[in-house]
């Protein structure tokens, strides 16, 4: 469990001065009128698309692979909108950090809390799948007013950065649980707390399976879920959080439990949660975060690597 962070007289030091100003512009922008960021955040994320062709490859790559259906102009179409997205995202780590409760209330909208309520009905723990969309740190702070939550954490390089983020991310949720420590998130479980999990990345070749993903048959697939829902206490279900276009807010979806979940079968178990990932993108794939290498790992380590164009800028 990550304790309470407290602030040190260090985060003072010279060395994270630009760390500061960059975070009193961002707290100084988070209580303009959230449309007035909605549009500044799509302003930031084309220029994103012109500073950061790196990144800008990886996501036309993914796209590419992912819409192999797409021609070339719709998928572009989809990468600019993408990137504006992107630029929102910026801003609403701001709103998710430092909103008061009652201003984030107001654009929250519900959607199959039910589903939530009937599997915790019986004291069971609840394996929460949260997928890697730009609204991520909204989401996590909204769901927290459903109900708090446990997730897993990883601890940011910058000092001050880290002391910001594990605030910001404990604002309406329990605690956080550092990212390899399976026996805190298995007691979480056990004693019905809901604990967040992320397995739609690519993380190496360690405890994985290499199934299908879209249209890439041979995607790094994490067994961490597989893992945790075997707990006895436990019950999978989904949940995402999408950005309204109309700019009224976001809607958070609770889906309905997984039923034989997990089976016997590890293959078809990570086919399956990939299955779920893909459909929660197919409602909003220009809200996803495409700029991740997500077939970065390859089966063979001595195939040629997807992004080898966008790795050479």
């Amino acid at each position: 469990m990550i304790e309470p962070p407290k602030f040190k007289f260090y985060f003072l030091h010279p060395k994270f001065w630009l760390t500061w100003f960059g975070v009193f512009i961002l707290y100084s922008v988070s209580w303009l009128p959230y449309r007035l960021q909605l549009a500044m955040g799509r302003g930031l994320g084309l220029l994103f698309k012109k500073v950061m062709p790196r990144r800008v490859g990886i996501a036309r790559t993914n796209l590419k692979l992912c819409f192999p259906e797409y021609t070339d102009k719709e998928i572009e179409t989809l990468l600019t909108e993408n990137m504006k997205n992107t630029g929102i995202a910026y801003f609403e780590v701001g709103m998710a950090w430092w909103w008061p409760n009652w201003r984030i209330k107001r654009k929250l909208h519900v959607h199959g809390e039910e589903n939530l309520r009937q599997a915790q009905a019986d004291g069971s723990g609840i394996l929460l799948l949260l997928f890697h969309f730009l609204s991520l740190e909204v989401h996590a702070r909204m769901h927290g007013f459903v109900e708090p939550a446990v997730g897993l954490y990883r601890p940011h390089n910058n000092a001050v950065m880290e002391f910001l983020q594990t605030r910001g991310r404990g604002r309406s949720n329990k605690y956080m649980i550092q990212r390899r420590d399976v026996k805190a998130m298995m007691a979480a479980l056990t004693q019905g707390d809901i604990a967040g999990y992320l397995p739609d990345q690519d993380y190496g070749r360690r405890r994985v399976e290499f199934v299908k993903f879209f249209h890439v048959p041979d995607t790094s697939t994490t067994l961490g879920t597989i893992l945790f829902a075997r707990n006895p206490n436990c019950k999978v279900l989904v949940s995402r959080c999408v950005r309204r276009a109309d700019g009224s807010g976001y809607d958070l979806y609770y889906e309905a439990p997984l039923e034989n979940f997990p089976s016997n079968d590890n293959k078809a178990d990570a086919e399956r949660v990939n299955r779920l990932v893909e459909d929660a993108i197919r409602k909003a794939p220009e809200q996803y975060l495409w700029v991740h290498r997500r077939f970065k790992t390859r089966p063979d380590p001595d195939m040629p690597s997807y992004y080898q164009s966008s790795d050479n800028k």
